[in-house]
């Protein structure tokens, strides 16, 4: 936006235009490939979703393209620090090598305890024999691991081409956003999101606040919650942010279950006379697990108005079709705003998906918690590192 301040972010970063020649050059990529994977016709494992595999194409295009040998590397799942097959990247070496020919792919990173320790010793093992080094791993750019942190220290670096997206749009969101700035916060703990919460609250002109955290959030309101999600650790400072006089909307109804039936994936034809609508208050016994109608038309209304959209967190249990009214209402509300809209990543960027709204959206980040680590603190260990670099910007001419 011409007039707009530059994003303080992004000063110093270095870009794939400040790499030397890349013509013979072998170039080490941090990529975000932890993907979904399921058995296949033959029993084997594929790929279920390849959207990272797919938003880490432009940066490996225009390595190749300039004469680059290309090596990428990523974690798959959780493993424990050594090689565990369920967890082996075969079946994302088969998917990257249809969308991106030669270019190679390392064993899972977390197959070695160096990576999540920021070992030196891996670190030397991982950059031997590369030239430069790009991280195009937004999702797991706020560890201090050893893929992400560590190459920067020695190999020219910079940031690939969705990394610097993904900085540009969420840094917009702490600088000048179009206003009104509307955030919708959800999920279950509320534990993961109070940071990133007192964060925006300093930025929007209005906080939505869904899923289970909102249930410490009215406890702290002083209303009843039954057997809903709360945490009694957060009641204290849940109740320092509503007394600070901003806009935080609240849930008006929710959707309950009495405490004891199941919820959840393969639960939903359980128990469905027992799904009931109350009000702010839940009854003793009744658990909520979603907003109700009126959230939802409420909450979809405030997001219409607005000229920026930020939402990051699933309404309720919407894995489970009786709980998912309040999250569809939410992401088709998002779809439809004519402001500019950005999904934080993690579940809301899979309901989107699902709900097939995804090219609805002006942004769907590939990040979740990487997305909340950067709104809560404003900067990003893998950022830090590439500010680093030898060849970073801010270091020419030492």
């Amino acid at each position: 936006m011409e007039g707009a301040p530059a994003n303080p972010l992004l000063e110093g970063l270095p870009g794939l235009d400040d790499l030397p020649d890349l013509d013979g050059a072998s170039v080490l990529v941090r990529v975000d490939f932890n993907v979904p994977l399921r058995a296949g016709p033959d029993g084997a494992w594929e790929v279920a979703d390849d959207f990272r595999i797919r938003a880490a194409l432009p940066t490996l295009a225009h390595l190749t393209d300039r004469g680059a040998a290309v090596t990428a590397c990523t974690h798959l799942g959780r493993p424990t620090g050594a090689p565990d097959p369920r967890w082996d990247v075969a079946p994302v070496r088969r998917r990257l090598a249809e969308l991106a020919p030669g270019v190679t792919l390392l064993d899972n990173l977390r197959f070695d305890p160096g990576e999540t320790a920021d070992d030196p010793a891996f670190v030397a093992r991982l950059v031997d024999g590369h030239d430069a080094y790009v991280n195009d791993a937004f999702g797991v750019s706020h560890r201090a691991h050893a893929s992400v942190v560590g190459p920067p220290r020695t190999l020219p670096s910079a940031a690939g081409i969705l990394l610097r997206r993904e900085i540009e749009v969420l840094g917009s969101l702490l600088g000048q956003p179009a206003r009104p700035f509307v955030a919708v916060v959800g999920g279950a703990k509320v534990a993961d999101k109070l940071g990133v919460v007192a964060s925006l609250l300093e930025h929007v002109d209005a906080l939505v606040v869904g899923g289970g955290m909102a249930f410490t959030f009215l406890a702290a309101a002083g209303h009843d919650v039954g057997t809903s999600l709360v945490d009694g650790d957060r009641l204290e400072e849940c109740a320092r942010l509503l007394s600070l006089g901003k806009r935080i909307l609240l849930p008006s109804d929710v959707v309950t279950l009495p405490t004891g039936l199941p919820f959840g994936p393969g639960c939903e034809d359980a128990g469905d006379a027992e799904v009931s609508v109350v009000g702010q208050d839940v009854p003793d016994g009744r658990c909520g697990l979603d907003i109700g109608p009126a959230t939802a038309a409420a909450y979809a209304a405030e997001i219409a108005g607005a000229a920026t959209v930020l939402w990051n967190g699933p309404m309720g249990v919407f894995e489970d079709e009786r709980f998912a009214s309040g999250t569809r209402a939410v992401a088709e509300a998002v779809a439809a705003c004519p402001g500019f809209t950005v999904v934080g990543g993690g579940d809301s960027a899979r309901a989107v998906d699902e709900l097939g709204l995804d090219d609805r959206i002006d942004f769907v980040s590939t990040g979740g918690g990487a997305s909340l680590e950067l709104l809560e603190h404003g900067d990003l260990p893998g950022l830090v590192a590439l500010r680093s670099a030898p060849n970073a910007p801010s270091r020419r001419g030492r």
